[in-house]
C-alpha cells in the first residue's frame, strides 16, 4: 500500500472528518496516531489514541519527542483539530471569538512547528483542513472564517520556508456528512436539501476527505506544496441563479439553482462541536 511504514498524526481524529482520515491512512497502510482532548466514544480501530490539548503549548512541545521515542518517525501531520459554534459578532465578547482562532489557527501552528523536526528527518507533509468558510463571508461565524483564511496563508508561508524537506498543503472543505449533521440541517428532509445546493447533488462524505488527505501524504503528490486542493463538490450555486427571472428552466428542474435555508460554517457543518473547545 502507499503508505506503508510511514507514520501518521491526526488531531481530532476521533469522530467525523479526523476519524475518516485516519480510516483513510490506515487503508493506505500507515501506522496512525489520533489525538484529542477525550478519549473517543467508539474508537476507530486500528488507531492509537493519545490525549493531547492542541490548544496548550506545552503539552504539544511534549508530545512529538515522545512520538518520536515510540515510533522512530513521523511522517504525516494533519492539522484537523476544529470548530465553531453559530456566535454573531456581537454575542459573547471579543474573547470567546479569540478561543475559536485560538484552536483553527494558533493550534495548527503550534503543531506544526513543534513537528518540524521528526517531519524534516523524515522528508514528510503537513495537510492542514481548511474551509471554504477562509473564502467568502460566514456570518455567524466571522472569527471561524478569519482562521480558516489564515491557515491557508500560513500552509503557504510554511510551504515555502520549509521547502523542500517538508511538504505542506491544504484541503478546503465544503459541506460534510457526519453523525452529527442533524445538529445543523435537522433531519434527512434538511440534509437532503441542504445537499441539493451542491453541484455534484450530495455531501461529501468523511472518506471523501480522507482519499484527498491520503492523495497530498503520498508520493503522487510529491511536487504538490503550497496548493489548496478544494473539496467541495463543485463549490456553492450563486445566489443570483435564484433570484433572476432570466434564462430560467422550464419544468421540474427550475428549484435546481433554488439555494437551501442559510448554513453554518461549510466544512463543520456535520462535525463542528456545539463548544468551540471541542476538538472535531
Amino acid at each position: 500500500m502507499e503508505l506503508d511504514g510511514r507514520v501518521a498524526v491526526v488531531t481530532g481524529g476521533t469522530r467525523g472528518v479526523g476519524a475518516g482520515i485516519a480510516r483513510a491512512f490506515l487503508r493506505a497502510g500507515a501506522t496512525v496516531v489520533v489525538c484529542a482532548r477525550r478519549p473517543p466514544e467508539r474508537p476507530v480501530e486500528g488507531v492509537d489514541f493519545v490525549p493531547l490539548d492542541v490548544r496548550d503549548p506545552e503539552a504539544v512541545e511534549a508530545f512529538f519527542p515522545a512520538l518520536s521515542r515510540r515510533y522512530g518517525r513521523l511522517d504525516t501531520l494533519v492539522n484537523n483539530a476544529g470548530g465553531t459554534p453559530y456566535r454573531p459578532l456581537t454575542e459573547g465578547g471579543a474573547a470567546r471569538h479569540a478561543r475559536v482562532l485560538d484552536l483553527n489557527l494558533t493550534a495548527p501552528l503550534t503543531m506544526s512547528v513543534a513537528a518540524h523536526g521528526p517531519l524534516r528527518a523524515a522528508r514528510g507533509s503537513i495537510v492542514m483542513i481548511g474551509s471554504v468558510s477562509g473564502g467568502r463571508p460566514s456570518p455567524g461565524s466571522a472569527a471561524y472564517g478569519a482562521a480558516k483564511a489564515g491557515l491557508e496563508s500560513l500552509a503557504r508561508s510554511m510551504a515555502a520556508e520549509w521547502a523542500p524537506e517538508i511538504r505542506v498543503n491544504t484541503l478546503v472543505l465544503g459541506m460534510v456528512r457526519t453523525e452529527l449533521s442533524a445538529l445543523h440541517y435537522g433531519d434527512d428532509e434538511g440534509v437532503a436539501a441542504v445537499a441539493g445546493t451542491v453541484p455534484l447533488g450530495r455531501l461529501a462524505e468523511p472518506s471523501d476527505v480522507g482519499a484527498a488527505a491520503v492523495f497530498l501524504a503520498s508520493d503522487r503528490a510529491a511536487y504538490i506544496s503550497g496548493a489548496s486542493l478544494h473539496v467541495h463538490g463543485g463549490g456553492e450555486r450563486p445566489p443570483f441563479l435564484a433570484a433572476a427571472r432570466a434564462n430560467r428552466p422550464a419544468g421540474p428542474s427550475r428549484d435546481a439553482d433554488r439555494p437551501a435555508d442559510p448554513a453554518p460554517p461549510a466544512d463543520r457543518p456535520s462535525g463542528a462541536p456545539p463548544n468551540p473547545s471541542k476538538e472535531s
